[in-house]
C-alpha cells in the first residue's frame, strides 16, 4: 500500500558530492532495486604485500628458587643470631643487665651520721659539728662542646681558687677529668663560702643570659653535697687530748681516735628513682637513716685545762724550752681534771700546725724523771721499816758506789739531815743511803725497789689506751748496771711519762691506793641516756700510814726555809710537793744534754682533793731548776685549781718535821 506520509520538503543546501555506486546488496533489491550483475562489479583492487612483521625477541627467566632459598636462610641466620642475643641477655646475663640498669635507674647515697661531741665534765663542747658542704662539679659541662668555650676549666678554676683557697692549677686539672661526670673540689667547706660560689654562679647565669652572652653560665656545672665539719670551739685547748679527725671524717688522733666508733655512729644509704640526675617524686625510695654517733663526756674540766695551758705555755716561751706538760688530777677519783702541752696546735687549721706538736707529748714522751721519783724510794724505806722521818742520815758531800762517785746539785759540808730532811733538800747521797738498807745486799735492795716502782705504775701503761701511749722504761732488777743501781732511786736510769708521775703523788695523797688515771667519764647515746665509764682499778701500793707520813715530809719541800720547793707555797694552804731536776737525754743526740725540770705535788696537804705535776723539757733561758721554773706553775694551777672546786683551807698547822740533826761528838 502507498505510504500516508508526506512527501518530504527538500531543502535546497550546497551540492552534495556525487554518491559512489554502492555494490548490490546480495539478498536482492531492496525497495524494488535491481542487483546488478557481476559484470558491472568494478574491478577488485588487490592489496599491496605488507612487510613482515619481526616480533620482539623473547628471554626466558631463570628459576627464582636458588633464590629464595638463598634469602631464607639468611634471613633464618639473622633470626637465630637475634634468638641466641635475647637468650643471653634474658636469661644468660639477665641478672648482670638487671644490676646495671638499676645502676642507671637507681641513685643510692650515703647519708653520713653526726658525728657525737666531747664535752667536758659539765658539758661544755669541745669538738663539736658543724653544716658544711662538699663542693663538686660535673666535669662534663667544662668540655668545649658543652661550655661553648675552649678554656671553660682555667676560667672556672681562676675564679674559684680565691674563694677555696686552693691553686687554679689544681681545680683546672680536676674540671678537666675525662669521662666523668663527678668531681670533688674541696671538702668541709662552710656555708659561708657556698654562699660566695652561688652569688657567683648568679652572677655569670645573668651574663649568659644578657644580649650577646654564650647562653651557657661557666660556673653552672659546680656543685654541692651536704656534709658536716668538725669544729673545735676552744682552739688550741686541750687539742693534745681531743686530737683531730682527717679528710674522710675519721679520727686520727687522741680521743677523737681513741673512741672513734662511738662517735662516728653508723652512716646510712637512701636509694631513690632517677632520671636525669634527679629524683623522681613519684617513685619514693628506701634505705636506712643515718643513727648519730653517742657525745663523750672527759673528766676533763674546761677552765682548769685553760689555766694549765696558759702557765705553761708562758713559761715555755720564757726558758726557751723544746717543751713542757702540766697534770691536774683529782686524788681521790683519778680522773684527770686538765692534761696541757706546750707547744699545741689548733685542730681547726692543721695546715699551720706543726707536726712536732701535733700528739700528746704529756703521755707521749718517756723521760728521766729525776728528783720527783725520790719519794717512791722513801716510800719504799717507810714502808719495809728501815727509816722514820726522824732517822738521821749522815750525808757526806760525795759517796763512791761502783764504778763511779756520787754528788749532789750543789757542793756542801757534811750534812746531818733527818730521812725528813733527806727528801726536803733533794739529796741524792742520801736517797742512796736510804734505799741501800731495804736488802741485805744491793741486789736485794734493787729487787724491793722494783716491785714499789711497780706498784706505783713505773714501767707500765696508765691504763687510760690512748693512742701513741708510752709505758715509761724500767729495766728488769738484774739488769740494771752498775751505776743504774745507785741512780735509779733518784730519779736517773729510769723513763716515766707526766702522767705517770702525776700518778704517784695522787696515789700518795689517796691513802696509799693507786686509782687507774681516767680521761672519760661516760658517753651519751642518741636516746639521750648516759652511760658511766668502767670503774678504774684501784691496788694499794703503800699503807695509810706511811702515806701520811709521806705527805708531812712533802710539806716540809715546800714550808721549810730548807725546802727546795718554797716557790709553790700558797698562802692558807697546806701544800706538798717535790722538785725535780735530772739530767735530760736528748732525743736527737741520743745522750745526755740540757735538763728536765719538774714539781708534782697536792693539796691540802691534810685533805688532799687536787695533785697538779709540771715538767718543762731542755729550759735554755734563766734557771734550769724544777723548783725555779715549774714551782711558781705549781702555784699557779693549783690556786685556780682549788678556788674552782671551791676546796676551801683546812685551818690545821703544819707538823714541820725536823729537816736536820745535831750530831753527837
Amino acid at each position: 500500500m502507498p505510504s500516508k506520509e508526506p512527501p518530504r520538503r527538500r531543502v535546497p543546501g550546497p551540492a552534495r558530492p556525487a554518491a559512489r555506486p554502492r555494490p548490490a546488496a546480495r539478498n536482492g533489491a531492496r525497495n524494488g532495486a535491481r542487483t546488478p550483475r557481476p559484470a558491472e562489479r568494478p574491478p577488485a583492487r588487490r592489496p599491496a604485500p605488507r612487510p613482515p612483521v619481526r616480533r620482539p625477541r623473547t628471554i626466558k627467566l631463570g628459576s627464582p628458587r636458588p633464590r629464595l632459598r638463598l634469602i631464607s636462610v639468611g634471613l633464618t641466620l639473622v633470626m637465630l643470631a637475634f634468638v641466641v642475643r635475647l637468650l643471653q641477655v634474658q636469661a644468660v646475663d639477665a641478672s648482670a643487665y638487671a644490676a646495671k640498669a638499676d645502676r642507671y635507674r637507681y641513685q643510692e647515697y650515703t647519708l653520713s651520721a653526726e658525728r657525737g661531741e666531747i664535752t667536758d665534765r659539765n658539758g661544755i663542747a669541745l669538738a663539736t659539728s658543724v653544716d658544711a658542704y662538699d663542693i663538686t662539679a660535673d666535669p662534663k659541662l667544662f668540655t668545649p662542646e658543652e661550655s661553648k668555650v675552649r678554656d671553660a676549666p682555667e676560667q672556672a678554676a681562676a675564679l674559684l681558687a680565691p674563694v677555696l683557697g686552693r691553686e687554679p692549677a689544681e681545680l683546672a686539672k680536676k674540671l678537666r677529668t675525662p669521662k666523668s661526670r663527678y668531681t670533688l673540689l674541696a671538702r668541709k667547706q662552710t656555708p659561708q663560702v657556698w654562699n660566695q660560689i652561688k652569688d657567683l654562679k648568679k652572677v655569670y647565669a645573668q651574663k649568659a643570659q644578657a644580649p650577646g652572652g654564650t647562653g651557657v653560665n661557666l660556673l653552672g656545672g659546680v656543685l654541692s653535697e651536704p656534709s658536716t665539719k668538725r669544729v673545735y670551739p676552744n682552739g688550741d685547748l686541750g687539742a693534745g687530748i681531743l686530737g683531730f679527725v682527717n679528710a674522710e671524717g675519721r679520727g686520727a688522733g687522741g680521743i677523737e681516735s681513741l673512741l672513734d666508733p662511738e662517735l662516728a655512729g653508723k652512716d646510712g644509704k637512701i636509694r631513690f628513682t632517677a632520671s636525669g640526675g634527679r629524683q623522681v617524686p613519684t617513685a619514693g625510695s628506701q634505705g636506712t637513716p643515718a643513727v648519730p654517733g653517742s657525745d663523750v663526756e672527759l673528766t676533763i674540766d674546761r677552765d682548769i685545762q685553760w689555766a694549765a695551758q696558759q702557765a705553761i705555755s708562758e713559761q715555755v716561751r720564757k726558758s726557751k724550752a723544746d717543751r713542757g706538760y702540766v697534770i691536774v688530777q683529782d686524788t681521790r677519783t683519778g680522773e684527770v681534771l686538765a692534761m696541757a702541752n706546750a707547744p699545741g696546735f689548733d685542730p681547726n687549721d692543721l695546715s699551720a700546725a706543726n707536726a712536732a706538736a701535733m700528739g700528746n707529748a704529756a703521755l707521749q714522751d718517756a723521760y728521766e724523771p729525776g728528783s720527783t721519783s725520790k719519794v717512791m724510794s722513801m716510800a719504799a724505806v717507810l714502808e719495809e721499816g728501815k727509816a722514820a722521818a726522824d732517822t738521821h742520815v749522815t750525808v757526806p758531800n760525795r759517796l763512791h758506789r761502783g764504778d763511779r762517785l756520787f754528788k749532789d746539785d750543789i757542793d756542801h759540808p757534811t750534812w746531818y739531815l733527818t730521812l725528813n730532811g733527806v727528801l726536803a733538800k733533794s739529796s741524792n747521797i742520801g736517797t742512796i743511803l736510804a734505799t741501800g738498807q731495804l736488802g741485805k745486799d744491793q741486789a736485794e735492795s734493787n729487787r724491793i725497789l722494783d716491785g714499789y716502782l711497780r706498784r706505783f705504775g713505773i714501767g707500765s701503761p696508765t691504763g687510760l689506751g690512748f693512742p701513741g701511749e708510752t709505758a715509761g722504761i724500767l729495766a728488769k732488777p738484774e739488769d740494771w748496771s752498775t751505776s743504774q743501781q745507785y741512780t735509779i732511786p733518784f730519779g736517773q736510769g729510769l723513763s716515766v711519762n707526766a702522767l705517770q708521775a702525776a700518778s704517784v703523788y695522787s696515789t700518795i695523797a689517796n691513802g696509799g691506793v693507786r686509782i687507774e688515771p681516767t680521761l672519760v667519764r661516760g658517753t651519751k647515746g642518741p636516746d639521750g641516756r648516759f652511760t658511766p665509764a668502767e670503774k678504774p682499778t684501784e691496788n694499794r701500793v703503800v699503807g695509810e700510814q706511811t702515806a701520811k707520813t709521806l705527805a708531812q715530809m712533802l710539806e716540809s719541800v715546800v714550808d721549810d726555809r730548807e725546802g727546795t720547793g718554797t716557790k709553790a707555797a700558797i698562802p692558807g694552804y697546806r701544800v706538798a710537793g717535790k722538785t725535780g731536776t735530772a739530767n735530760r737525754v736528748d732525743p736527737e743526740l741520743g745522750r745526755y744534754k740540757g735538763y728536765t725540770a719538774s714539781f708534782a705535788g697536792f693539796a691540802p696537804a691534810d685533805q688532799p682533793r687536787v695533785t697538779v705535776y709540771c715538767a718543762i723539757q731542755n729550759p735554755t733561758k734563766g734557771s734550769y731548776f724544777g723548783g725555779q721554773i715549774c714551782g711558781p706553775i705549781y702555784k699557779k694551777v693549783m690556786e685556780f685549781a682549788l678556788k674552782t672546786l671551791h676546796v676551801a683551807p683546812t685551818g690545821s698547822a703544819p707538823p714541820r718535821l725536823p729537816v736536820t740533826f745535831e750530831p753527837t761528838p
